[in-house]
């Protein structure tokens, strides 16, 4: 067997690879990726720190070219590529990206926009007095040094480090299988949550955050809401929301412009304004009328110019949702401890830190304390040749050669061999007596340093206090304004109602389950009796049943005929033009076969407690339910009423439990009576009797509630199927017990035909009829005569052959239904 026959091992691939690529996995964390929990630092951004002191770049000194600082680390400590250094340099250098810069950097470094550094012959860097801080007493062996890549140098393992770096300066690296992006925070923050951990290691979470609110990014912006914070600072990770800062001025024109002056975190201001240009290319956010950027050494500053008619407040809801003009920043606090990667929470961190500087104060105190022990030794020796230097004169003369001088100095007066040639070499001038009383008080100063030293590395409490003087120290020099806001309460996802405009909308729904959502002034005003305007293109069979207002935003119960309710915000209605037929409904809920839409009522606030829901059916059942209890929407609809087999639900409205409740029939009845007489009653309930109807025929065609306050100037509004109707005061309905026959309220002939539409209104409204075959006319309420109950009514609209009057919706200007609401 030859020798290379006897050196090739026989190995199974996929072990060799298993142990290879972890061997390499944990190579890239513990060596390049992750930082240390200590000093927060990477192996190369250690390196490049350590190597600029070595170059004597500190901050007071002259700036040096960025090339030679990269060729120093890495000819001496990183023998990587040079870019990857010089990126690594001008990352420690930059304000938007480092919240406290470890380099002083000058010349080009890069931009908010992206635009790259210059190359590294063209751009210098010293270091920084924060990074001075962070190699204090490196000299005071505080800390470990190792053999380089080549073992001709050391270098240190961590830096002894002040400035609690992790904290204050974040940090990012993508490792093998994991990764690390902490944020940075305010140093004045971190630093009185350190003194306030120092003082009680049993502090809680709570009150750390109460020092420390957040992360404090160097490019400002605005935190959304503080679950994501306790869940990053009690668990090392968590989601936090973070947007720009933003501003909503107005020009002397009227006009209004929003003014970015902050933006997230690590985004690209140029990308940035490109993402809201397209946005307004694509009319997805419309009246934008101008953008700019003008941003300068001073600032941020990117104005976005509003129409007139535009609302800033829906246009930024936009840009949030649409842009980077919000972002999500994931905390992950993954760091090395001990040389394994660890998720940190914010007491675990502050902790390790504390960990950290107390064995830096010791080893810094171990070596002060050996040094002046040493030079004590030193001083006490001279001191003993100074009050006997004619001996030791005439004995250094006697002597033949050094060697037997330092021995007979050694036995004659019992000194050391350091004491010994620290005589031989003193310098006559060190015999006059004002040196010796210099070099007397010297020992008595070293003896109390000696002493001072011994009991502080004997009590770890004076040891805390001096790392406590040292980060109050670190504050007051170092520490500014926090740049980064922090909104209170919780965010999630954005509502869509954050990006459409909160306004009156005119919705019709017909009968064979088509809507649309159209402006309240489509339709012009006309007089009493014309023919009216084509207002909804409908298919032959098909006629509106419903026209009401509503506003955008509110939550639409929609109720069907098989009692059954369902939810819909009205903007999610498609806006349509007059003439369109509109949306079917089954496409934007999801009813059963055979189910219609029978009553809607807009709600605000779906969780209100204090009102109720009175529906009625077409057999003259009523029922009360408590709003509430319709608050969490489901998919498929719930159970609002229970129906018998040949009932429907004709009608519900919203009452406070208080109102008068009137209902009309087909054959010309109607009822008044007390709400209160009707218990509230659960979803499935089936309700009580409303009015008693003596004909099969007959159905209930309408209800109304009235306010028994402020019903005196109120009118009832009849409308029947031939286009007759009349007003009639509402105190001409006497209020009777509930399940009774009710009275007259119009008399149904042929010639006007049975009820179709009964309403309560004030008089000042504007009516909008529509026809079956799609015709509307619309005319103020005030042109329809008032008449007692025991009459026809007069001509409301006249109708070509073969068309009827299908439904009346009761308009209120715009002005007046603010008032209201």
């Amino acid at each position: 067997m030859t020798l290379r026959e006897q050196s090739i091992q026989k190995v199974s691939v996929d072990e060799e690879m298993r142990r290879s690529y972890l061997s390499y996995a944990m190579s890239v964390i513990v060596g390049r990726a992750l930082p240390d929990v200590r000093d927060g630092l990477k192996p190369v951004h250690r390196r490049l720190i350590y190597a600029m002191q070595g170059l004597g770049l500190a901050s007071n000194k002259p700036h040096r070219k960025a090339a030679r600082i990269v060729g120093e680390a890495m000819g001496k400590f990183h023998p990587h590529g040079d870019q990857a250094l010089y990126d690594t340099l001008v990352g420690l250098g930059q304000d938007f990206t480092s919240r406290y810069p470890l380099v002083d950097p000058q010349g080009n470094f890069g931009s908010l926009d992206g635009d790259p550094p210059a190359a590294m012959r063209y751009t210098e860097a010293r270091l920084s007095k924060l990074a001075e801080e962070m190699l204090a007493d490196i000299e005071s062996e505080t800390v470990d040094f190792v053999p380089n890549f080549d073992a001709s140098l050391n270098e240190p393992v961590v830096l002894p480090s002040r400035i609690p770096n992790l904290l204050v300066n974040g940090s990012t690296g993508i490792a093998v299988g994991m990764a690390s992006h902490m944020p940075p925070h305010n140093l004045g923050e971190v630093c009185r949550a350190l003194v306030r951990y120092i003082a009680d290691p049993g502090v809680s979470l709570g009150e750390l955050m109460q020092l420390v609110p957040g992360p404090d990014f160097p490019t400002g912006g605005v935190i959304m809401g503080r679950e994501g914070l306790l869940e990053a600072y009690a668990t090392g990770r968590g989601k936090l929301t973070v947007r720009g800062r933003t501003t909503v001025e107005e020009s002397k024109k009227g006009k209004t412009r929003i003014v970015i002056t902050e933006i997230p975190y690590q985004v690209n201001k140029s990308r940035l304004v490109e993402q809201i240009a397209d946005l307004v290319r694509s009319k997805t956010v419309d009246g934008v009328t101008d953008l700019r950027d003008e941003s300068d050494r001073r600032g941020v500053r990117v104005v976005v110019e509003l129409k007139k008619e535009a609302n800033p407040e829906i246009i930024l809801n936009h840009l949030y949702r649409h842009t980077q003009l919000q972002t999500t920043f994931g905390v992950i606090n993954l760091a090395l401890v001990g040389g394994e990667p660890q998720y940190l929470s914010l007491t675990d961190l502050l902790g390790r830190f504390v960990e950290h500087r107390i064995e830096v104060v010791e080893r810094r105190s171990r070596y002060e304390l050996d040094q002046a022990k040493r030079r004590a030794h030193i001083v006490e020796g001279l001191l003993v040749a100074l009050g006997d230097m004619d001996r030791i004169v005439a004995t250094l003369r006697s002597s033949p050669d050094t060697a037997a001088a330092q021995n007979s100095l050694m036995n004659g007066w019992s000194l050391s061999e350091p004491q010994a040639k620290a005589i031989l070499e003193m310098r006559l001038s060190r015999l006059v007596a004002l040196e010796h009383k210099k070099l007397a008080d010297s020992y008595d100063e070293l003896t109390r340093t000696i002493a001072r030293l011994e009991e502080l590395l004997g009590d770890r409490q004076m040891i805390k206090n001096v790392i406590k003087e040292e980060l109050t120290e670190v504050a007051n020099k170092y520490s500014d304004e926090r740049r980064t806001g922090i909104v209170e309460g919780s965010l999630t996802d954005m509502e869509a109602t954050d990006l459409i405009a909160d306004e009156s909308a005119l919705v019709a729904l017909t009968r064979e389950g088509y809507v649309k959502r159209m402006q309240p002034d489509t339709y012009r005003a006309q007089g009493r009796g014309g023919v009216g305007i084509t207002g909804i293109q409908t298919k032959e069979e098909d006629f509106v049943e419903q026209l009401f207002i509503a506003r955008t935003h509110d939550h639409l119960l929609c109720f069907t005929t098989d009692g059954r309710c369902y939810w819909l915000k009205i903007y999610q209605i498609p806006e349509a033009s007059r003439l369109a037929r509109g949306t079917a409904i089954v496409n934007l809920l999801e009813l059963d076969e055979g189910e219609k839409i029978t009553a809607v009522v807009p709600v605000r606030d779906l969780d209100d407690k204090e009102n109720y829901l009175v529906m009625a059916t077409a057999r003259g059942m009523v029922k009360k339910t408590e709003l509430s209890a319709f608050a969490n929407p489901r998919k498929g609809g719930i159970i609002a009423i229970g129906l018998g087999s040949d009932d429907r639900l004709i009608g519900v409205r919203l009452t406070d439990g208080r109102q008068h409740v009137l209902l009309a029939t087909r054959n010309g009845r109607a009822v008044r009576f007390a709400e209160v007489q009707t218990r509230p009653m659960g979803r499935a309930a089936g309700g009580v009797i409303g009015i008693r109807l003596t004909d099969p025929e007959d159905a209930v065609v309408g209800m109304a509630v009235v306010d028994p306050a402020g019903g005196g100037d109120s009118e009832i509004l009849v409308a029947t199927a031939k286009g007759y109707g009349k007003r009639t005061p509402l105190e001409e309905y006497p209020l009777k017990n509930r399940g009774g026959l009710g009275v007259i309220n119009i008399k149904t002939t042929l010639r006007n035909g049975p009820v179709v539409f009964m309403r309560l209104i004030g008089g000042d409204e504007e009516l909008l009829l529509i026809s079956e075959g799609g015709m509307v006319i619309r005319y103020p309420a005030s042109e329809v005569s008032v008449m007692g109950r025991n009459t026809q009514g007069v001509r409301l609209m006249r109708f070509q052959e073969g068309d009827a009057l299908s439904a009346v919706a009761v308009l209120v200007e715009e002005a007046e239904e603010e008032e209201k609401e």
